[in-house]
């Protein structure tokens, strides 16, 4: 879930007036400045979980999607009052999401709005309520289905970056080969964004493998281009155009 929030400042960013669709001074220090809150976040949330203030992370082990829902599960001995004890089983892998939540809004409090202040006085502002709205949603997200996206992440994550390769790509008004590779090279964004679309679908084969088998499974980050590559080749036969109702 330490993406999530990442993407969506991003996103955010880049589609905030004045910076739609172009990465200006103002648009790319708001983008190392989320980076930045995100690392730190993330680091600090490490270091306060057990054993504190070390670079490791105890784990209760996960053996079934119910140990992320104890809260259905209170015993009932003799089948009469049901004891009300939940615990968490997976500790800390439910808590220390709502902790990095935390933390990310507070490290967004004390950067983003100095870098506001003295950049983009006028616009800036905007990247940080949109923040306010959904870090509240992300975390509703997580309490309720948490245990699913335990198990279904990686294939969330290669799905969702299939889908907005796509969609980046079905924005661009001329949709022929040449100009899609064109701008795709040429333009320092577009590329930006394609690259960042790659190193998430690797992230996510990698997460869905964990490298078991080194060899095999390092050959499946040469498919990472695929998806860009195939839009590319077949956008033109998708032209409405071109459709024939007869």
């Amino acid at each position: 879930m330490t993406f999530s929030p990442l993407v969506l400042h991003w996103f955010c960013i880049d589609n905030t007036t004045p910076f739609r669709g172009k990465l200006s001074q103002g648009a790319l220090i708001l983008h190392i400045s989320a980076l930045v809150e995100i690392l730190l976040a993330a680091t600090a949330t490490i270091l306060l979980v057990e054993p504190y203030w070390e670079f490791d992370l105890k784990a209760c082990p996960v053996k079934s999607l119910s140990d992320w829902y104890t809260l259905f599960h209170n015993p009932r001995p003799n089948y009469d009052a049901t004891l009300h004890c939940t615990q968490e089983a997976v500790y800390p892998l439910h808590t220390m999401v709502f902790i990095f939540y935390g933390l990310s809004v507070g490290m967004m409090s004390l950067i983003r709005p100095w870098l506001v202040h003295f950049f983009l006085p006028k616009t800036g502002g905007i990247t940080v309520y949109a923040a306010l709205y959904f870090f509240p949603i992300l975390a509703l997200l997580h309490a309720v289905f948490g245990g699913l996206i335990y198990y279904t992440f990686p294939y969330i994550v290669i799905v969702l970056s299939v889908i907005s390769n796509a969609a980046h790509f079905a924005f661009k008004i001329d949709q022929s080969m040449k100009a899609l590779i064109k701008s795709t090279v040429t333009n320092i964004r577009n590329l930006l964004i394609v690259l960042g679309h790659w190193v998430v679908h690797g992230y996510g084969i990698i997460s869905l493998t964990q490298l078991g088998e080194p060899v095999f499974h390092t050959a499946l980050l040469g498919l990472v281009p695929l998806p860009a590559v195939f839009y590319i080749l077949t956008a033109r036969f998708t032209d409405p155009h071109k459709l024939h109702t007869d």
